[in-house]
């Protein structure tokens, strides 16, 4: 079965949704596949911008979206999260990252240390002396990983999967696709799990 969770790092909704993947998998029996896209080509290419561009000026919209995270929080019974102070990070170094180790063989650890290090215990994952001391401090391959965010072949698969990411049908992330068919938002998870065991039946 063909189950896609397309993510970036600065989407706190992204990182939520991970911590929900394993339950999941657990009882579906399926492994979703993490593809590592851009949010912000994503946006530039559909002309979409981040919520926290679409809800400023509008009364309570914003107010009621942190009531959705926290009752979210609750559910799943979530205590690793915290809003990012330094929030809009600039991901592009480590998405590239994240593309460099599903190549590495060292991707699992990658992306649940990352992701601890933006919505867990927050720090400014754009500057690269604070990335360094991040992936150091995670038992990393800190040179490898710096030296592999520069690799061009790299740099070309992350705008490859940000591509077919639009031309799927994204237009943010969390975005989920079960056998082509597209889900957006960590809303739609019990959804996700729903066609997982149809397809399945």
């Amino acid at each position: 079965m063909d189950i896609e969770f397309h993510f970036d790092f600065g989407s706190p909704n992204a990182y939520l949704s991970h911590l929900v993947i394993p339950q999941i998998e657990e009882r579906t029996g399926e492994s979703f596949t993490y593809v590592p896209v851009l949010l912000g080509g994503i946006f530039k290419a559909t002309n979409n911008v981040s919520p926290a561009v679409s809800l400023q000026g509008i009364k309570n919209k914003g107010e009621y979206a942190g009531i959705e995270t926290a009752r979210f929080l609750k559910k799943y019974n979530i205590s690793q999260y915290e809003r990012n102070p330094f929030f809009p990070v600039n991901t592009l170094q480590i998405m590239r990252g994240a593309v460099y180790a599903q190549q590495a063989g060292i991707f699992t650890d990658y992306v649940n240390e990352v992701y601890r290090h933006m919505w867990a215990e927050p720090k400014k994952m754009d500057e690269t002396d604070v990335i360094q001391a991040a992936l150091a401090e995670s038992g990393l391959p800190v040179t490898d990983i710096i030296e592999g965010m520069q690799d061009p072949a790299v740099k070309q698969a992350l705008i490859e999967n940000t591509n077919r990411s639009v031309e799927m049908g994204s237009f943010g992330s969390p975005t989920f696709y079960v056998n082509g068919d597209i889900y957006f938002g960590k809303d739609k998870l019990p959804e996700v799990e729903e066609a997982i065991l149809a397809a399945k039946a």
